[in-house]
């Protein structure tokens, strides 16, 4: 009957046995479970003594007795010792009941029935570590049936889902989850059941009884077998893990908001142009911390105007009519049907400007800049939104968000509005649609300034925004704010420079005489700052020309300031006519002086840029970045000999180029870089030919990242080969053939063609030195004009001749020279050899002399002296008659003389 039991039997469990004794004590019948458990073959125990066999030989005494009463009739239950048969055999207990029977011919003998105790005690163990799982266990354990209904819950389980323990019997898991839940739960039974394969941290969502919030569980499964290895459920442990997995989504909340300020801190404030911060701050928030995003600056921002935005005027005008005017710059979307307009209503706005039409866009874009050409109205394409601005009047009101572009200002009681007053994060109702869920409208605050407004929103179906939300979002608009007021503070440094470089450089069309000039000024791109590059062309005496090209190292505001001091400087050192080498040194001194930090004063506090004080010079020594060098080319043009005069401090050498041969670099000592002192600057004199090309530039033209020095010289020398007509012609071809679109730097280029006075323009004449010269001095000028037809300036002319020679006369040494000069007006010069300056003073009423160069002064249109290299010239300019009669001079200029 034991053998044929069904699988899944108590006896599949526990290890019971059989046999019985005949009526000589010896084993009659052996059980096939009696060999499994004793290991002992039938063969081997059938006609044994069970006590020899089995028992230890101190037993087996009162092993005989015990069989010989259960012989007599007897019944017998206990626990007996066994030992395996042979050497070493394994010792064992069990109990056996021994029962008196009968044999066919009426004898006595026994049944033996034998239970393992071993395998008690494991049963034992196993339910009492079965009943701790269910009953004590702190987790949720549940026990599947193959047809996947509840055969046995624990208390905790119940606890969780209501009721007691033997209540949850036949239930299934679409009584404890919904929808897609159960039935992926309900899959996952199916599949541990047929492939045995345990399923661990299987996450399931739902809520429990009585309780609304969701709740999350991990559940562990695996297959159940009984003795004989038969499945007959799935067990399953389960876990609430709602704090763990709140815990770990703040976890990635926060590391979330750690990547996306650390992302905002790479990304914005790459440009210092007010649109592009906003749509970098846009680029970072959308889609990764909102779905839709707009970014709103004040007007008086964007148009350069000096009141600060958020200023206490703006916050007075907000009070009378809304927020000051503000302009949509900015517009992101992660969700492909949204448009601008689909940010939550903020209260119906007032457009006091028409909105620029940025067109079909991919969700971002900016407004168009202001006049200063900040921000072009450019789309980016980020999501699938589309970007667009309608047609409003001014002052129309409107119903909804404002377009792309638009000025407009918010309701005085708007969320936005408050936001802007206040400088706090406010909450925006979502828009009737449903569409949107959750709005910040965040101010802008950058230096306890309110600089704009910028508004993030989740539409339906993302994470409603939290407290943290609200802290990242206030971070992330701060600083994009900061980034926005330093481009605003960079731009209106920027446009300040740019305007004084501008007005401190030449007119358009220079003129010179004897020179065909043409010039050439490119700014940096809007992404650099404003250098230090600048030109020049000063008029000298004598019809000369200086032609001055120059460049401050370093950039932006500092750097504008210190050309025009050097510029200046240079056109004062000019006009007293030194020597190229000698105006270079003294400008050397002036940047030495613009070096001292703090300012350049000299000793005595008059603030002489040349002359720096002690402390001056020990400040600049200790901090070598405020020293400011430049480098310069200064040269000087004499149309009547045709030479050119070049000294040159660090500056890229001068481009000459001849009719008919190849363009050459002058060989021009570079020198130091003012600012450096300490060296002197060398001159070279070049002759050059009638038609000659010579090009001044600074290293914008012909340096860049993308390629050599060398290289950009060899081109420059390239373009300057092709002869062409016009010179403006000329600067417009190398502008085109070298690459000067990068941007890194200013590019200043300035040409000139050689164009000598014609002979017939110059009158020169040698006189001895006797008073006889004064009358001939006389009689050679008069000659002279009328040859040119110049017979208004003769009577003039031959006054302040005269006076110019009589001084030579009486106050010089040597030869007299005198030269007339006719070009766009009339120089005379008269040269002697003496080194002493004449000096105008004022005569005395008793004094017969002394009022000559009053005379001069008065007369003529300029006048002045310069030293040469054998002595001085003085000389004075009368400008051609124009056909107007002359200006009669007034009583107090005729006066002014006595």
């Amino acid at each position: 009957m034991w053998q044929s039991s069904p699988p899944g039997s108590i006896y599949d469990y526990i290890r019971v046995a059989s046999f019985s004794i005949g009526p000589d004590g010896l084993i009659e019948q052996w059980s096939r479970r009696a060999a499994g458990l004793f290991g002992v073959a039938a063969h081997e125990a059938l006609g044994k003594d069970p006590v020899e066999a089995f028992m230890p030989g101190e037993l087996r005494r009162d092993g005989h007795r015990r069989i010989g009463e259960v012989l007599d009739g007897k019944e017998w239950t206990g626990l007996v010792p066994f030992r395996m048969p042979g050497e070493g055999a394994l010792h064992g207990l069990a109990e056996i009941y021994v029962m008196p029977s009968e044999t066919a011919t009426g004898e006595r003998a026994a049944v033996c029935i034998v239970v393992d105790v071993r395998a008690l005690r494991g049963i034992e163990t196993d339910l009492a570590a079965s009943q701790a799982i269910f009953g004590q266990s702190p987790f949720g354990f549940v026990l599947f049936g193959t047809d996947f209904t509840v055969l046995r819950a624990n208390q905790r389980f119940a606890t969780v889902f209501g009721g007691q323990a033997d209540d949850h019997r036949g239930r299934t898991v679409h009584d404890y989850l919904a929808g897609t839940e159960a039935d992926r739960l309900a899959a996952t039974l199916s599949r541990v059941l047929t492939t045995g394969e345990a399923v661990t941290d299987l996450q399931l969502v739902g809520t429990a009884p009585g309780e609304p919030e969701r709740r999350h569980w991990s559940m562990n499964l695996y297959r159940v077998h009984s003795g004989s290895g038969r499945p007959i459920g799935i067990a399953g442990i389960a876990t609430d893990v709602t704090r763990r997995h709140i815990a770990a989504r703040e976890a990635a909340s926060a590391r979330r908001n750690l990547a996306l300020l650390n992302e905002a801190s790479a990304r914005i404030g790459n440009s210092l142009d007010l649109e592009t911060t906003a749509r970098e701050l846009l680029d970072v928030a959308v889609p990764g911390f909102c779905d839709l995003a707009s970014v709103d600056l004040y007007q008086s921002l964007l148009t350069g105007e000096e009141a600060p935005p958020g200023s206490w005027s703006s916050l007075r005008q907000e009070s009378v009519g809304g927020s000051a005017e503000l302009r949509r710059v900015a517009f992101a979307s992660a969700v492909s049907d949204a448009m601008p307009d689909a940010m939550p209503g903020s209260g119906a706005g007032t457009v006091v400007g028409p909105g620029t039409a940025a067109g079909p866009g991919h969700g971002q874009g900016s407004g168009p800049g202001p006049d200063s050409g900040l921000g072009s109205g450019t789309d980016s394409g980020r999501g699938s939104g589309t970007a667009h601005s309608g047609d409003a009047s001014l002052g129309q009101p409107v119903a909804g968000p404002p377009a792309l572009g638009a000025v407009h200002r918010y309701p005085f009681n708007s969320p936005c509005a408050i936001a802007l007053r206040t400088g706090h994060v406010e909450d925006v109702p979502g828009d009737d649609r449903g569409f949107v869920q959750s709005t910040f409208a965040v101010p802008m605050v950058a230096h306890d300034t309110v600089v704009g407004l910028v508004q993030f929103s989740r539409t339906k179906g993302s994470e409603p925004f939290g407290e943290r939300d609200r802290a990242l979002a206030t971070e992330l608009a701060a600083r994009a704010a900061v980034c926005i007021d330093n481009a605003r503070l960079y731009r209106r440094e920027h446009e300040r420079a740019l305007i004084l470089q501008r007005s401190l450089l030449p007119p358009g069309d220079p003129e010179a005489a004897g020179l065909d000039i043409a010039c050439r000024y490119l700014p940096g791109n809007t992404a650099t700052e404003v250098g230090g590059d600048w030109f020049d062309v000063i008029e000298l005496p004598g019809h000369r020309t200086a032609l001055v090209v120059g460049d401050v190292m370093g950039r932006g505001l500092r750097a504008a300031v210190a050309m025009g001091e050097l510029r200046t400087a240079v056109r004062t050192l000019a006009l007293l006519d030194l020597e190229p080498a000698e105006v270079l040194s003294a400008l050397d001194e002036v940047a030495r002086g613009l070096g001292t930090p703090g300012g350049s004063t000299s000793s005595d506090g008059t603030g002489g840029a040349q002359w720096p004080s002690r402390a001056a010079h020990k400040s600049r020594e200790a901090d070598l970045s405020e020293v400011y060098l430049a480098t310069c080319i200064y040269a000087v043009y004499d149309p009547v000999t045709r030479r050119c005069t070049f000294a040159n401090a660090g500056h890229l050498p001068p481009v000459v180029v001849e009719p008919g041969e190849p363009a050459l670099l002058l060989d021009v000592p570079p020198g130091m870089p003012l600012g450096v002192g300490g060296e002197p600057f060398e001159e070279v004199e070049v002759e050059l030919k009638e038609g000659a090309l010579l090009a001044l530039y600074t290293d914008g033209l012909v340096e860049s990242r993308d390629h050599p020095l060398d290289e950009g010289l060899e081109a420059l020398r390239g373009a300057l080969v092709e002869p062409a007509p016009l010179l403006e012609d000329v600067c417009d071809r190398v502008l085109s053939t070298l690459d000067t679109r990068h941007g890194e730097d200013d590019i200043a280029l300035l040409m000139a063609r050689i164009q000598g006075l014609p002979t017939e323009a110059v009158g020169d004449w040698r006189l001895p030195r006797e008073p006889r010269s004064v009358g001939r001095a006389r009689e050679l000028a008069r000659g002279q004009l009328l040859a040119w037809d110049l017979d208004d300036l003769v009577d003039t002319t031959e006054l302040l001749v005269s006076e110019l020679v009589t001084n030579a006369l009486r106050y010089g040494e040597g030869e007299i020279r005198l030269r007339l000069l006719r070009d766009r007006t009339l120089v005379c010069e008269v040269w002697d050899a003496g080194l002493v300056q004449p000096r105008r003073r004022r005569a005395r009423d008793t004094d017969e002399g002394g009022r000559g160069l009053q005379l001069v002064g008065l007369l003529s249109a300029a006048w002045g002296s310069r030293r040469t290299p054998r002595g001085k010239t003085v000389w004075f300019e009368l400008p051609l008659p124009d056909g107007r009669p002359a200006a009669e001079r007034t009583v107090e200029e005729l006066l002014s003389m006595f």
